[in-house]
């Protein structure tokens, strides 16, 4: 059940503190409470109803008084089907939980690395112009200065 909580702190860990991310993590967190509540209640009727079958599985002598007991015994046995049947539910509602809001988490995390790549990529980008500008402007003034060059015209070309 703290692994629900680990999965949602990283959620709102991920965030900018505010907006949708703060109101999801309160949402999850609301619900998470919800669901332990509901385990407690439900693990709580399963002690119960398991107790009192233990008690009512005592030998007792009048017919009418065990036929009661019987009668009561299927009853609790129910129950703890029941208590059980829902809690089955609830271990499949929490893992749910935790894997969506595990998503939740990951596509935050993919955002941001989105957001840095693409600031990389914009500096990356801006770099190699300047470079390009810089090798643009070299090349042109080694041009001027060969062109200009009086070894240039004095040398006779080979044939």
């Amino acid at each position: 059940m703290n692994k629900g909580g680990v999965g949602l702190g990283g959620g709102a860990g991920g965030g900018s503190g505010g907006g949708p991310t703060a109101a999801a993590a309160a949402a999850a967190a609301q619900k998470q409470k919800t669901l332990l509540q509901r385990v407690d209640n439900d693990i709580g009727n399963l002690v119960d109803s398991f107790g009192f079958l233990v008690n009512v599985a005592r030998v007792n002598d009048p017919p009418v008084r065990n036929s009661q007991e019987a009668f009561m015994k299927e009853m609790r046995e129910a129950r703890m089907v029941q208590a059980a049947d829902w809690l089955l539910k609830l271990v499949s509602e929490l893992k749910q939980t935790a894997i969506f809001s595990g998503f939740a988490s990951l596509n935050d995390h993919i955002d941001q690395r989105t957001n840095e790549f693409n600031k990389l990529a914009e500096k990356t980008n801006d770099t190699l112009a300047r470079i390009g500008e810089e090798a643009v402007a070299n090349l042109k003034e080694l041009g001027s200065h060969y062109y200009s060059s009086t070894l240039r015209t004095s040398i006779p070309p080979e044939p």
